[in-house]
Formats: C-alpha cells, sequence, structure tokens
C-alpha cells in the first residue's frame, strides 16, 4: 500500500514569519527617527529578529503548547530585540531616541502578540467547530498514561488530535500489534503513541521498524521506572509526557524556510549562470547522436513517498525498458555523449528546476525510479524513512561512495543509513559540505550508473 501524508497544516508559519517582518518594518519607518527610517537599518533589524527567534524558539508553536509557554517566548524575543535596537541608537544614532524606540518596542510586542494569539485561539476553534486540522491517532498498550491520554484526546479536540483506536494488548500481544499495524495502513493513520508499560524491547523494535517503514510518526508513553537509552524528545500534552522516537530538523518550519530559501537562491544562480547557455550546446550535440529529445524524465518518488518527474539530460538511446531497468556499468543503451554527461554528473543539471519547482532539494536522499524504491521498501529495511524529506540532486551518501548501481545489498544498506543520518542531523553547513564534496567527486570524473 503506498503510504499517504497526513493532514498536517505547515502553511500559517510562512505567514507569521512574513507578518511579523513587516510589522517591525513598517513601524520602524512609522515612529522612529529619520535615521533608523535607512535600508540598511531595516536589513539589521530583520536579520536580527530572526536569529533570536532561532535561539528562543519563538516561532516553534505547536497545537499542543501552552499559552504560557507563548508569553514566554514572546517575552525572551523582545527583551533580546529591545536590546539590539538600543544597541544600534548606541553606536550609529547622533540623538538620544529612548523614548521612540520605547513606543516603538511597546507597539510591536501589542500587534505581534495579539496576532500570535489569535492565530493560535482561531485555530483551535477551527478544530472544534468544523474538526479539520487534524491528526489520527492509535494507542498501543496498557500503562497508567493510557486512559490519561485517551480522555485528552477526546476531552480536547481544540487540539486537533483524532483517537481512532486503541490497543490494549491485555491478551495475544502479538496478535493486537499486528491487528494494530493493518488498522494503521487501512484508516490512514498518522501517529502511533506506545505505551512502553507492558511491551518487550522485541515489540517495541517492532513498532519502531513499522513506523519507519510506512512514514507514520512513533511516539512513546514512558512510565516513571522507564529508563531511556536514546535522546528521546519530550513534550508534554496538559500534563501527560510524551516522548518522540526521531527528532528531524527540517519537520521544524523555521529550517524549512532556511532550507528552501537556500535551494531557491542555488538553483537560480544554476540555472541563469550555467543551464542557461550550456543546455543549448548540450541540445544540440544529444541530437547530432541519435534521435530523441534532449531531456530524459522519469516518475520518482518524493516527499511523503508523492510521485514527481525527476529531468535530466538524455544519456541514453530512446528505449523500452528505461523506466524498468537500471542503468549498469558500460550499458550498451547509453551514447557516447551520455557517458562524458554521465561521469560528469551534468546530466543531472536540469534537476535543479525540479528544485525551484519544489520537488527536490539541492541536498537530499537520491530518489530511484518507481521500480526501484518498491523493490527496496519490500526488502530494504527502515528505506521508506529517506521519504520524510524531500529528494536531493546529491546527497550524504553519495559523496561516501555509495552512488551509481546497486549491485549488493551493502550498497543500499549503507545509502539508507547515511540518508537517515543525514535528515536526523541537517544543518546548512553540512548541505554546503555536501555540495563542496560533491563538485570535488565530479570534476575528478568518478563514475555514476543511476
Amino acid at each position: 500500500m503506498k503510504p499517504k501524508a497526513g493532514r498536517y497544516s505547515g502553511y500559517l508559519r510562512p505567514f507569521t514569519y512574513a507578518f511579523d517582518w513587516a510589522v517591525i518594518n513598517v513601524l520602524a519607518y512609522l515612529l522612529l527617527p529619520v535615521e533608523f527610517s535607512s535600508f540598511y537599518f531595516s536589513i539589521f533589524i530583520s536579520f536580527c529578529w530572526f536569529i533570536i527567534a532561532i535561539n528562543t524558539y519563538f516561532y516553534e508553536v505547536y497545537r499542543f503548547t501552552k499559552v504560557v509557554s507563548i508569553f514566554n517566548k514572546i517575552a525572551k524575543q523582545f527583551a533580546l530585540f529591545t536590546l539590539i535596537c538600543f544597541a544600534f541608537s548606541g553606536f550609529y544614532s547622533k540623538t538620544t531616541a529612548s523614548v521612540e524606540i520605547f513606543r516603538y518596542i511597546v507597539l510591536s510586542v501589542l500587534i505581534i502578540t495579539f496576532f500570535k494569539l489569535s492565530i493560535f485561539y482561531l485555530l483551535r476553534k477551527y478544530r472544534t467547530l468544523f474538526g479539520g486540522n487534524f491528526r489520527r491517532v492509535v494507542i498501543i498498550g496498557s500503562g497508567k498514561s493510557v486512559p490519561l491520554l485517551e480522555e485528552f484526546f477526546n476531552n480536547n479536540p481544540d487540539y486537533g488530535y483524532k483517537l481512532e483506536q486503541s490497543f490494549d494488548l491485555i491478551e495475544d500481544k502479538k496478535k493486537q500489534i499486528e491487528a494494530c499495524f493493518q488498522y494503521v495502513q487501512e484508516h490512514n493513520i498518522d501517529e502511533i503513541y506506545c505505551s512502553l508499560h507492558d511491551l518487550a524491547n522485541t515489540y517495541v523494535n517492532q513498532v519502531i521498524d513499522f513506523a519507519d517503514n510506512n512514514l507514520k510518526v512513533v511516539k512513546f508513553l514512558p512510565d516513571n521506572n522507564e529508563i531511556f537509552t536514546k535522546n528521546l524528545k519530550f513534550e508534554y500534552y496538559g500534563y501527560i509526557p510524551v516522548a518522540s522516537l526521531r527528532n528531524i530538523p527540517l519537520d521544524e518550519s523555521l529550517n524549512k524556510l532556511v532550507k528552501r530559501s537556500f535551494d531557491v537562491l542555488f538553483s537560480l544562480l544554476v540555472i541563469l549562470g550555467l543551464i542557461s547557455w550550456l543546455t543549448p550546446i548540450i541540445g544540440l550535440l544529444i541530437k547530432l547522436e541519435s534521435k530523441g529529445p534532449i531531456f530524459f524524465k522519469q516518475k520518482r518518488n518524493g516527499l511523503n513517498y508523492e510521485e514527481f518527474d525527476c529531468y535530466k539530460f538524455r544519456s541514453m538511446r530512446p528505449n523500452d525498458l528505461a523506466n524498468s531497468k537500471q542503468v549498469s556499468k558500460n550499458d550498451p543503451r547509453i551514447t557516447r555523449l551520455g557517458a562524458f554527461l554521465r561521469k560528469t554528473s551534468i546530466d543531472e543539471l536540469p534537476q535543479f528546476f525540479n528544485v525551484l519547482l519544489g520537488d527536490m532539494s539541492v541536498v537530499g536522499p537520491r530518489p530511484h525510479m518507481i521500480s526501484e524504491t518498491e523493490r527496496f521498501a519490500q526488502n530494504v529495511d527502515k528505506f521508506m524513512v529517506r521519504h520524510f524529506v524531500k529528494p536531493g540532486i546529491t546527497g550524504l551518501a553519495q559523496t561516501h561512495g555509495f552512488r551509481g548501481e546497486v549491485e549488493t545489498d551493502k550498497d543500499i544498506i549503507y545509502r539508507v543509513k547515511y540518508d537517515i543520518f543525514y535528515l536526523e542531523n541537517w544543518s546548512l553547513l553540512l548541505d554546503l559540505k555536501i555540495i563542496f564534496l560533491t563538485v570535488i567527486n565530479a570534476i575528478k570524473g568518478e563514475e555514476k550508473a543511476y
């Protein structure tokens, strides 16, 4: 069965970023002295605002976040932002503008706080009245936290969780767990909550493997006597502790914004500076050597297993096996020009259009053709975890030598391990390092097959 994405809402945060940015800049123009109205001051406060927000987790407000936590974030954000504004005034302004800065900060606090709380409460009201923006969940186990969590889900529809089923595991645990897995697949469940009270490690690992291989989020309900060997992320639903197994940095909206901004800027740079003039030349050479289109289009799986059209410069003669047979070393279908394009990775350049369209990232797990993905998903443990993030033109596995034709189980197993490490440890610096190593490998002309 093809995994389906849950009903997650990630559209409001980019809007709140833009709204907050507009507020601090418009009010600065209207309320502060003329020397604060320069373009440089706007760039300065915008940069500082978002740097502070990263460190105060200002935009990390979730459906289970407490109001007191929101006010705490607001207080930290504006305390540091106030210091920044007065520091700018002391170093760059010729006049003392304490009153104007104070008025500017207070009004900014009031507007942004009102807007932030309005969105928070309106979204809760929307969930209660219309039942939208919810996540389907199931609970496994019979620990003392289970009835509390069931009561929480049933009595707090404003949080946006819909409890579909509970599996108590009182009798045949193996049979119950298998029934749960079947239920999750048939009813498009988004999250699995697992009580550790009466589950042996074998069953816990079984739940983890199932969630990973089917793109489901799994969280645990710990008892006071449980000892965790991993650094799990704890959240609180009311006063109930819930532990998240896998912490993916790119699940955070601010990190998504940073990565997406980098992808757009980098892809535009490559498209305008390289692909724009290189395409006519390569296109002419492709046409001179063999009949067929300049570009090769192939369906591949991306974020949340969604299919998209992946573009490349055509490096093979047109054939009926292009979408079913993996390219191998010295494949007779590859043209002479195609061999050069593949050796230097020039054939991958059109994928920067995929990046610009939002189907791919510059860096991420490499996507495979559909037939290969289906085979690996059945035979390779945790292969589906790669689809928690967008696929990339290059990735960490490729820079460590696991690129090209999958000849042995080791090739795909280590590729998956590197991809999972990447999605759990993403940073912009890691992306830049991978891009640098990819360029070096392309200059060396390392062979690849896919």
